[in-house]
């Protein structure tokens, strides 16, 4: 966060709305918290939403709490995600999903500092600090019905725009950390990266942003164990044929996965007399996700893929 550092810097200081801006992964979560910690409230909570995973149903007692006997169920008082960050931070994450109804009642909240719970006939006040992110244009939501412009309004008061891993000068910094991270709890001690190995990842576009890279990279560190390359894990993770794109070629079903069946890859092998380069494009994938396939189901250097496939009636 090394450019956005000063910007979350000076909205700490303050105790308006932040509005954090970027695609999924790219680590908006984080960043709400930098911004906690380095605020007078650090001392106090952080209470963090996902406004995606909120059922309507429950919406008004998750946002304002509900009193005793108020609903069937409700056996004791029951306190709402505001009052539980009283004196601390509400982070709401992807807020563009959060239902309409309840957005009105998050607006009435911000306008008049205050809850009414469930089956209360009094206001209670409230002191909190809000933070919201997410990955949708709210502009866009607000033309389509979605999203009240008034609460817009109430939540961009301090906007900040999280760019991408692929747009970030800092990617040898950012890999080196989440790696260290891994590295030391999966290996008890650090073991660096190599600049090749840096410049191999930052050859690709990650559009799952730090999330994907993080999953790669454990991946990687459990399998380089078993002597499994980084580049083979790559191969794997941005094959030609993974999530929702090119269907197989050739009389190879189309899959729904980063990588052949295996029993398409025995049939391509067979097929090719154990020529990996010719299987690998018979498959339509690269040789080095063909070999990371053929290591994970440990068939290694002395494996015959001629002589297995006898006993396999494919053809």
């Amino acid at each position: 966060m090394k450019k956005h550092e000063k910007l979350m810097l000076i909205a700490a200081q303050s105790n308006i709305p932040v509005l954090l801006q970027g695609e999924s992964g790219v680590g908006k979560e984080i960043a709400a918290k930098f911004i906690h910690n380095n605020s007078s409230r650090s001392n106090g909570p952080f209470i963090a939403l996902n406004c995606g995973a909120i059922v309507k149903t429950l919406a008004e007692s998750l946002l304002e709490g509900a009193k005793k006997g108020s609903y069937t169920g409700a056996a004791i008082d029951h306190q709402g995600i505001v009052q539980a960050a009283n004196g601390g931070t509400l982070f709401l994450d992807e807020i563009g999903e959060m239902p309409f109804d309840m957005q009105s009642k998050l607006l009435r909240i911000l306008q008049e500092r205050s809850v009414l719970p469930l089956g209360a006939t009094q206001s209670e006040p409230v002191d909190f600090r809000l933070v919201c992110a997410t990955n949708r244009d709210l502009q866009i939501e607000i033309n389509d019905g979605n999203f009240r412009k008034d609460l817009y309004f109430r939540l961009n008061a301090f906007p900040i725009v999280i760019p991408p891993l692929r747009e970030r000068d800092d990617f040898a910094d950012i890999v080196q950390n989440v790696w260290r991270d891994i590295s030391e709890r999966t290996f008890a001690e650090h073991i660096p990266l190599r600049d090749k190995q840096i410049d191999m990842l930052s050859k690709h576009k990650w559009p799952g942003n730090i999330r994907q890279l993080k999953n790669v990279l454990q991946r990687y560190a459990l399998l380089k164990q078993h002597d499994i390359t980084l580049g083979e894990v790559l191969a794997e993770e941005f094959s030609k044929t993974s999530l929702n794109e090119k269907e197989f070629i050739n009389d190879y079903p189309a899959q729904r996965a980063s990588a052949p069946n295996w029993s398409f890859i025995q049939k391509a092998l067979f097929e090719n007399k154990g020529n990996k380069s010719k299987a690998a494009k018979s498959l339509n994938i690269s040789r080095g996700c063909l070999c990371y396939q053929i290591k994970k189901h440990e068939f290694q250097n002395s494996w015959d893929p001629c002589k297995k496939m006898q006993k396999y009636s494919l053809a």
